[in-house]
């Protein structure tokens, strides 16, 4: 098995995708655990990286999360195969692109892919590719039980799930936690925003120990994030009573 050292884990990986204005980064920020951070223009916000992570158990390297485009979703398997890696599965937060959009490429050339049975409701309705796997239920596990998909409720969208790395207290908690530098919840066309503080402690209920967070979008942070994404929902809650007809 090839693995890039850990010692050299504050050099980034800078992986330029097809499309000229795409690049996408990988950084190592655990032993055997690298984000993946893809861009996309998105109206009316513009230029938007999401994060994603590969997880390495033995030979196999898991993606959570897919890439904001099918080349970049292509380009992290290049990167996968090139360090000797096997890409043997992916997961998906929720059914929005930034986490999903890479499914088809990837069930074209025989990676699976999980989602939740709603996450493929959601796709469906959309008219859009589902996982080759689903599940049902609060938890799933891979990888020798290295990795745990919790469904914590409805947030950013009904049907977010967050993954958990016990090994490295790690929670990949996506578009369900919010950044610290993040001034409100941001797309909620989808959101469930008085579920919203309810799910965030059920995930701090399940998993105590949280050290370090990895959001949807922005930097990686602790535990705070989620005690800040509470805040933003309630904030929003509270404002929008303040407004005519709660508009």
């Amino acid at each position: 098995m090839k693995i890039i050292p850990f010692v050299l884990l504050l050099i980034p990986f800078i992986v330029r995708a097809n499309a000229e204005s795409s690049t996408l980064e990988i950084h190592p920020i655990k032993e055997n655990v690298y984000q993946h951070v893809s861009y996309l223009d998105v109206k009316p916000w513009g230029l938007v990286a999401a994060n994603g992570l590969v997880v390495i158990e033995q030979q196999n390297a898991y993606i959570i999360d897919t890439p904001w485009t099918i080349a970049d979703t292509q380009q992290l398997v290049s990167w996968i195969k090139s360090q000797g890696l096997v890409p043997k599965a992916a997961l998906i937060s929720h059914f929005h692109q930034d986490a999903s959009n890479g499914i088809a490429y990837l069930d074209k050339v025989g990676i699976e892919t999980y989602a939740s049975s709603l996450t493929n409701t959601l796709l469906a309705e959309q008219n859009r590719p589902q996982s080759s796997k689903s599940f049902t239920g609060h938890t799933l596990t891979l990888a020798n039980n290295s990795i745990e998909i919790f469904s914590p409720g409805a947030g950013h969208t009904k049907d977010n799930v967050v993954v958990w790395l016990e090994q490295h207290n790690l929670l990949f908690g996506g578009c369900f936690v919010k950044s610290l530098a993040s001034k409100g919840l941001g797309n909620i066309a989808d959101a469930s925003v008085e579920q919203w503080p309810i799910s965030l402690n059920n995930v701090l209920k399940k998993y105590p120990k949280i050290e370090q967070v990895v959001p949807g979008h922005g930097k990686i942070g602790d535990v705070k994030l989620l005690s800040h994404t509470v805040k933003l929902a309630r904030t929003h809650m509270i404002e929008k009573t303040k407004k005519p007809n709660g508009q």
